[in-house]
């Protein structure tokens, strides 16, 4: 299949034979064969989606590939995929699971047709594509429709695992969802998210509910990503969302119930007013406890002042859930905990199914309410958190290593973990701590560099002069650095920012330059890369733009990277995490804080090299990579490629003969 001469050489004109894609290969079929665990990093262009599909397929073993990016799953449904069954020949039946929230609903749309609302007026307008979308969709897939990605409207269109009555629903036989489970369940290959998959971790040791088909094998591509995910499957969520859905899906239940609409009105209107003012008195108590930690001197800072930076930004604010924030809510709270039991008592008795499962879920938010206001467990960490207009209360595990021990790996013999960035100074040591993968597991370990000539078509530029990136000065610095470097390169670049603070504030310092400037969040993600392909541009971003894009050729240049990517300390979650390694010894920042940092530096230093004939310059603003010890273990981490300390050096570098 992948060898010289193969039938992937035969199928592909120009094809180019890769030695790390077949070796890996290799290895992924020995661990199918011997039902083992494999931890394989594989730079770009080592053709590793590939390198685990051919044995998988050929495994005649049930596997379930799971990715972290939109993007990667795209490229494997409609490109490699197809290429393995039309242009090579193999038969095996493969199928695409999504999360119930991107398929349509029949029942909730034919409830939501009966009388139509719109949380925004503008969206009324889409009502009647979607109408016609619906009667002919063969999938209910809502990525099919071109629909803005926060359409408020969906919500109420959409599966919900709270909403869904299963074989009870009127409409289960044509559910899009049960049909998408059916094929599922007869694939051999079965793709998904790394957010489903932790969702069926979950519900089966929560309620003994199964998303996915039983499978004898995972594959975890953009394994990087595990440990985020798998901390927010592995708690408990409390959000104002919940409560909101469950009131208008209980009003709208009761529509053609004239016994129950003016009892239900009541239950739903104390309810909405309970939930509203206990949840604003979180984010209220949450700005209180923010500005007592700054007038204290910032007492929840980590002694290490080069640990301050912002991790790879969320647009989350998070706060420690606390018994100052939470002790003035007591009566809120009980007003609210009184309101779901009334709602759960007037549906306790309904005979219809929709209503039953309403009655269930209010029950179940006065059980999860409890839990994790009461903050009982030492093994979990107990932080709220505002986004967008939602608040949060969320109790997340300190550690996901012995959930993943038991509810994976107790499970599946045979797991597979690949990615371009998993090792650290090398090692793979950072990422077998935080998936669980204990040193008495049996694992096997490769690395395989890929195809690409770091030292010749690349450079890392670190700017001597720099300020400190705290420095009220930094910022003026860096637009100078980026004005000099776009001029080397002819704009082409990204400029890739640790905060959003930071993003707008060297967008705002560099709207002179004379390129197009781009700027995350202005347009659709899809759409800025189009603009910059189309012309020498320069895009300033943060999280979404550090992995998962892809831009190959002259249009990428240069890479700007603001600062060093740690996590923030101040996090609940980190915090715990730090609180945890220091308790049995160790420390926090060189174990957890700097190989994290490392890892996700190197992914924003992968944006830039995509292809063999691609060549430029990553340039980090962050004077710590070279004047700070630990900044060895970032070097180290990055691809082996010249360290060039000037703008002058860049530009003898980039106009040298290739």
């Amino acid at each position: 299949m992948l060898g010289e001469g193969g039938r992937l050489a035969r199928a592909l004109p120009g094809y180019e034979h890769r030695a790390d894609q077949l070796a890996m290969a290799h290895a992924v079929e020995q661990a199918l064969s011997r039902r083992a665990y494999l931890v394989a990093e594989a730079g770009t262009g080592t053709g590793k989606t590939l390198a685990y599909l051919v044995p998988a397929v050929l495994s005649h073993r049930r596997v379930i590939v799971s990715t972290a990016t939109k993007t990667l799953q795209e490229q494997i449904w409609q490109k490699d995929l197809p290429l393995l069954r039309d242009a090579c020949g193999l038969v095996f039946r493969a199928a695409y699971l999504k999360g119930r929230s991107n398929y349509y609903c029949l029942a909730r749309a034919a409830e939501f047709a009966r009388a139509p609302t719109f949380a925004v007026r503008e969206e009324a307008a889409l009502w009647p594509r979607i109408e016609a979308w619906a009667q002919e969709t063969a999938t209910g897939d809502r990525s099919e429709l071109d629909l803005p990605d926060q359409l408020l409207t969906w919500k109420d269109l959409s599966a919900t695992s709270d909403s869904c009555t299963g074989r009870e629903c009127a409409f289960y036989e044509e559910c899009f969802v049960t049909r998408a489970r059916a094929e599922a369940a007869e694939a051999d290959v079965l793709l998904v998210n790394h957010h489903l998959f932790f969702a069926d971790l979950a519900m089966r040791s929560r309620a003994g509910v199964e998303i996915l088909p039983e499978h004898d094998v995972v594959v975890f591509d953009e394994a990087h990503a595990l440990e985020e995910v798998a901390t927010e499957y592995f708690g408990l969520q409390v959000s104002s969302y919940r409560l909101e859905e469950l009131a208008r899906d209980a009003a709208r239940g009761v529509a053609d119930r004239p016994d129950l609409v003016s009892f239900m009105k009541s239950a739903t209107s104390e309810l909405r007013k309970a939930g509203e003012r206990f949840f604003q008195g979180v984010a209220d108590g949450m700005r209180a406890a923010g500005r007592t930690g700054e007038r204290r001197g910032g007492r929840m800072s980590p002694p290490r002042s080069e640990a301050r930076t912002r991790a790879l930004p969320h647009d989350d604010v998070r706060a420690p859930l606390t018994d100052e924030i939470l002790a003035p809510l007591g009566l809120d709270q009980d007003r609210l905990d009184a309101a779901l039991h009334a709602l759960r008592d007037l549906l306790s008795d309904a005979d219809a199914p929709q209503l039953a499962q309403l009655a269930r879920r209010a029950g179940e938010l006065r059980v999860e309410l409890a839990a994790v206001t009461a903050m009982k467990e030492p093994s979990r960490v107990y932080f709220a958190e505002t986004r967008g207009r939602g608040v949060f209360l969320r109790a997340a595990p300190i550690d996901v290593a012995e959930e993943l021990q038991e509810r994976l790996y107790r499970r599946t013999d045979t797991v597979v973990f690949t990615s371009a960035t998993l090792a650290a100074q090398g090692r793979f040591d950072y990422f077998r701590r935080t998936v669980g993968l204990a040193p008495e597991f049996d694992v096997g370990e490769l690395r395989f560099e890929g195809p690409f000539d770091f030292a010749r078509q690349a450079a890392l530029v670190s700017p001597e002069g720099m300020p400190e990136p705290n420095d009220p000065s930094f910022v003026e610095r860096a637009a100078v650095v980026i004005r000099d470097l776009t001029e080397v390169t002819g704009g082409r670049a990204f400029v890739l920012c640790t905060s959003t603070r930071n993003m707008n504030a060297l967008h705002r310092a560099s709207r002179d330059l004379p390129y197009r400037i781009l700027l995350q969040g202005e347009r659709p993600k899809g759409r800025l890369l189009e603009l910059f392909r189309a012309e020498p541009s320069v895009l300033f971003a943060t999280a979404s733009f550090w992995e998962g894009v892809d831009v190959p050729g002259e249009a990428l240049s240069l890479v700007v990277i603001d600062r060093l990517p740690f996590a923030p300390p101040g996090d609940p979650v980190v915090a715990a995490k730090l609180r945890a390694v220091e308790a049995q010894g160790g420390d926090g920042f060189s174990e957890l804080q700097v190989p994290a940092a490392a890892l996700a530096l190197r992914q924003g230093f992968g944006r830039l090299v995509r292809t063999r004939q691609d060549r430029g310059l990553v340039a980090v603003l962050d004077r710590r990579l070279v004047t700070k010890g630990y900044g060895r273990a970032f070097l180290a981490t990055l691809p082996r490629c010249p360290l060039l300390r000037t703008v002058a050096d860049a530009r003898r570098w980039w106009e040298r003969d290739p």
